[in-house]
């Protein structure tokens, strides 16, 4: 086959052959003026006087999936499910799964219980009106959910969540903890189960390999490297996640921000889409839903186990 002839389908096709295990990609929806690096410089009652671009980068994100010929999954804010729900209609129509990034990009671990219930219960509503599915997955906003939160993963469970991927175990000022669990696992025995973002052990301790940020900075190989370590060496699936506003270098510029939240978010932006065109090409993708269908299953009650053996 000719160089010419590989379009982005065969191209995808090939990396699944040399790559049977499939990664999980994701896509946490949310604007440029919601990040965490931002909370300060811009008042939460501001947001809705400022340019939203999330609708129009999202369609973005839409084309590259499709020309890819992978599906996603879409960790929304209920927030932008309010404003666009035309959006979150195209995302389930596209054949996307549709998960839960909370209402307002509210760290949980500021909510408090009470908070947080109100706040995934809202999102998932507004969310499953939009889309018309059901919504199964969430993802904490700034991946808040860790040893202060250990309510979080039972609250989900009792909200009609079946599984989390919020917790990032990296040392990091804003999130995370390299004491955290790097494989899926059960918090709670009544909770949903955790797929943590996916880490590469080198050095002694473990290395970020999920996107965002570290996969705008890091060398591009050097990150294919760490997931390919993932893939082959520890034999089981990564998971990727990325922001519509990374796709966006034409975005306003928040100057009064700090200079190392500045640095975090508008480094690497002009090169994303292109990096993002390479990713997709060298491994195989599917959505959380698909890649952990096994994990995400529902344990099985003591009683029934009982009633089997009997």
């Amino acid at each position: 086959m000719s160089q010419a002839a590989i379009t982005p389908r065969v191209a995808s096709d090939v990396a699944q052959n040399f790559h049977p295990i499939r990664n999980a990609m994701t896509v946490d929806i949310e604007d440029w003026f919601q990040v965490q690096g931002f909370a300060e410089a811009i008042p939460r009652d501001e947001w809705d006087f400022l340019a939203c671009r999330v609708e129009a980068n999202t369609e973005s994100v839409l084309k590259q999936f499709d020309a890819a010929g992978i599906h996603a999954t879409f960790f929304t804010l209920g927030w932008v499910a309010e404003r666009y729900p035309q959006l979150i209609r195209r995302i389930v129509d596209a054949g996307h799964e549709l998960a839960s990034h909370g209402y307002g990009h509210q760290r949980v671990d500021g909510l408090g219980a009470a908070g947080f219930r109100a706040d995934i219960r809202l999102a998932r509503m507004l969310l499953e009106d939009c889309g018309g599915v059901a919504v199964r997955g969430y993802r904490a906003p700034t991946f808040s959910i860790g040893a202060t939160t250990p309510w979080a993963h039972d609250i989900l469970a009792e909200e009609g969540y079946t599984y989390s991927s919020s917790t990032f175990p990296v040392r990091h000022d804003l999130y995370g903890g390299a004491h955290l669990p790097r494989e899926p696992h059960r918090p709670g025995k009544d909770g949903v189960v955790e797929l943590p973002m996916t880490t590469c052990r080198a050095f002694g301790q473990n290395l970020p390999c999920s996107g965002g940020g570290w996969f705008r900075l890091a060398p591009y190989r050097l990150f294919r490297a760490g997931l390919r370590h993932v893939n082959t060496t520890e034999n089981r699936p990564g998971i990727f996640y990325f922001h519509p506003w990374e796709l966006d270098p034409a975005q306003p510029h928040v100057w009064h921000a700090k200079r190392l939240s500045r640095f975090r978010h508008y480094t690497g932006l002009p090169a994303m889409g292109g990096r993002l065109d390479r990713l997709l090409r060298d491994f195989s993708w599917g959505s959380m839903q698909e890649v952990f269908a096994g994990e995400i299953a529902p344990p099985v009650p003591q009683a029934a186990v009982h009633a089997m053996a009997g």
